[in-house]
């Protein structure tokens, strides 16, 4: 398996490639797999011509190589959808409010305390468990797959900040003051909440986060709700909001998990490929 042609004809057929060599003759073949490898016992040019050089006389390690490659993959999607849909959702929802409302829908200092909320539990994602499927089989970068993701899951947001302002106006009656407070709580304890269903190809209450995830969760709920009343609240423009404002954003909340986790398990059936 010396001939560099046959590792070419593997990676054209799908396969995801890795050869392991240690002689002058190997190195031509150790140019051309997705991973080359060699040993530290090996000839300079097998070592030059290598991506990784194991150390120790153990193939374990590549077997555990493998499992935390495929691990940090998996959670490094799990951050890129979820950045990319919650900005595309942003990007409508902002301009709809901007065009139709006489006032600013979040005021500048409002924007970026909502981005800084709602990064801390993508910050955690690198502890997060994988589901197994993704640890049993090796998976490939895939800008269109990525697109297709942001374009559903950022429309799903995006009609549910339509219905949150229309609720707000039309419903409740909000004036600028209550509308920006009561938009606050809404995106940010959705966008933290909504982690919690990107992050798993299955059902949300048969995974569990990690630790650290489901702990930033929680406190940015608790962080955010209260703060409306607090003078730190006042400090960035918000206001105590009554409280028949809160049966309606409790429900549109259930209301949004519920929505995207019906268009998760949709979207992995019919536009995963």
């Amino acid at each position: 398996m010396q001939d560099p042609w046959l590792v070419h004809a593997l990676r054209r057929a799908g396969h995801v490639v890795g050869y392991l060599g240690d002689g002058i003759n190997d190195a031509p073949a150790l140019h051309a797999p997705d991973v080359g490898l060699s040993v530290q016992g090996a000839v300079d040019v097998a070592k030059e011509a290598a991506d990784i050089v194991l150390l120790a006389p153990d193939l374990a390690v590549l077997l555990a190589g493998i499992r935390e490659g495929r691990r940090t993959f998996a959670n490094t999607l799990k951050y890129v959808f979820m950045a990319t849909s919650a900005n595309f959702g942003n990007m409508f929802s902002m301009a709809a409010a901007s065009l139709l409302l006489p006032f600013l829908p979040l005021l500048p200092k409002q924007i970026l305390l909502t981005n800084l909320l709602t990064d801390l539990p993508e910050m955690t994602i690198a502890t997060d468990r994988v589901d197994p499927e993704w640890i049993a089989q090796p998976h490939r970068w895939s800008l269109p797959f990525i697109q297709r993701f942001m374009v559903v899951f950022g429309l799903v947001s995006s009609v549910f900040d339509v219905i949150t302002f229309a609720v707000l106006l039309l419903l409740l009656h909000a004036d600028a003051a209550q509308f920006r407070s009561g938009w606050f709580l809404e995106s940010v304890i959705s966008a933290a909440s909504i982690v919690l269903v990107i992050r798993t190809h299955g059902p949300l209450l048969h995974s569990r986060p990690s630790r650290p995830l489901l702990g930033a969760t929680l406190a940015v709920v608790l962080l955010t709700l209260p703060l409306p009343w607090t003078p730190l609240g006042r400090l960035f423009g918000f206001v105590p909001l009554p409280l028949e404002f809160l049966p309606p954003r409790l429900l549109i909340l259930l209301t949004y998990v519920a929505s995207a986790e019906f268009a998760k398990r949709w979207f992995y059936r019919h536009l995963e490929a």
